[in-house]
């Protein structure tokens, strides 16, 4: 296995890609194919995860948000329509709904797990609502099960938001993407696998599987074996450059080969964590469910988070924030009707996301946890 190669302690890094050795040569065979694009790399990498998940189909694309972007437009969603969201999360998310000419609609969260819930959901939901897009966050997998009558009565589709959660499981041990749902996941650099840059999206039926292939190269329906073989070939509809190149889906197939060493390596740091922060006074650890989930990172919550945040970097402890609520950015501000958020404006001024990676060690979170204990 190899670590980020870089002589700094681990725990130097908030996150860090996690390479096991066979990527380069995958991608070194990739590149010497001479076919840079979608090829069939990317549609094995497509059956490996497929087979992976449980599920009959699933399609690459260059990344999460263009997973998100795509998979609401397959919902229907379009121009003046409302998609239910949290403002924590990712910016991205927020983007793909603007991208499909849709309005965010944010929702609270509850405090302790930093997601939404069906009740937060519920109350966010207005006549214009045609999708709701919750977010796991740090891996937990949201639960809609007591909304999903209501969603269905109403016809609001269930786009999710995977991108922490690829390999974590529902509360009745369905795996996130098996759910019947739209499940958007990222395969970015520091996520639980990586394809260097990627996603993929869970389909609902055959027919969506074929339309959101067609869409995410440029419209096109035949594959490209088929194309040059022929002197015309049809574009079907309008279409966006989203596809998965074969260089980055040669790397996620390691990846995905290699999927349980880093698994449990996540699952047993964020263990050492809980351990190590019990008896901290005045810090909380954001529950992300471990039984069922295989985390993305370790957050607490601290008073005075800004204070602690600079003097953690000072002393060389890779520390973040993930994130500055949406509703307050700029970018968004002009795109949704202001309403309470009390959950998530508390909360995020207490975020700190600590160092987590699989590259690092039990040593290196009690070292993290010992500095922590100074600075409060």
């Amino acid at each position: 296995m190899l670590s980020p190669n870089d002589s700094a302690p681990a725990y130097s890094r908030n996150a860090a890609p996690f390479l096991h050795g066979p990527e380069s040569e995958a991608m070194i065979r990739a590149v010497e194919a001479g076919q840079y694009g979608h090829h069939d790399q990317t549609e094995r990498f497509e059956a490996e995860l497929a087979e992976f998940l449980g599920v009959a189909d699933v399609v690459a694309v260059s990344r999460c948000t263009a997973a998100m972007h795509l998979a609401l437009s397959a919902a229907g969603v379009g121009r003046g329509d409302e998609v239910v969201v949290p403002s924590q999360t990712f910016c991205a998310t927020v983007h793909a709904i603007r991208a499909a000419g849709a309005v965010p609609r944010f929702a609270d969260i509850d405090p302790d797990t930093q997601c939404v819930t069906a009740q937060t959901i519920a109350e966010a939901i207005t006549a214009d609502t045609r999708a709701v897009l919750p977010v796991h966050y740090g891996g937990r997998a949201v639960d809609l099960t007591s909304l999903k009558p209501r969603l269905d009565e109403e016809r609001i589709a269930i786009v999710e938001d995977a991108a922490h959660s690829f390999g974590s499981r529902h509360l009745g041990g369905k795996r996130v993407g098996t759910t019947a749902a739209l499940t958007c996941f990222s395969f970015g650099p520091i996520k639980t696998i990586t394809s260097i840059e990627g996603g993929a999206i869970v389909p609902r039926d055959p027919r969506e599987a074929e339309r959101l292939r067609t869409v995410r190269l440029l419209g096109i329906r035949p594959k490209q074996a088929e194309r040059i073989r022929s002197t015309h070939y049809p574009v079907d509809g309008v279409g966006l450059p989203y596809h998965l190149s074969a260089v980055h889906a040669a790397v996620g197939r390691v990846q995905l080969a290699h999927y349980r060493v880093v698994a449990d390596q996540r699952r047993m740091l964020w263990q050492s964590y809980c351990t190590a922060l019990a008896d901290l006074e005045g810090v909380r650890l954001i529950d992300v469910d471990i039984a069922r989930t295989v985390p993305f990172n370790a957050v607490v919550r601290v008073p005075d988070r800004d204070r602690v945040f600079a003097r953690m970097k000072a002393a060389g402890i890779g520390v973040g924030v993930h994130y500055p609520p949406n509703h307050l950015q700029p970018a968004f501000r002009g795109w949704t009707r202001p309403r309470p958020l009390p959950a998530t404006e508390a909360t995020a001024r207490e975020l700190l996301s600590l160092p987590f990676h699989p590259a690092m060690t039990i040593h290196d979170v009690t070292a993290v946890v010992e500095v922590l204990a100074t600075m409060l």
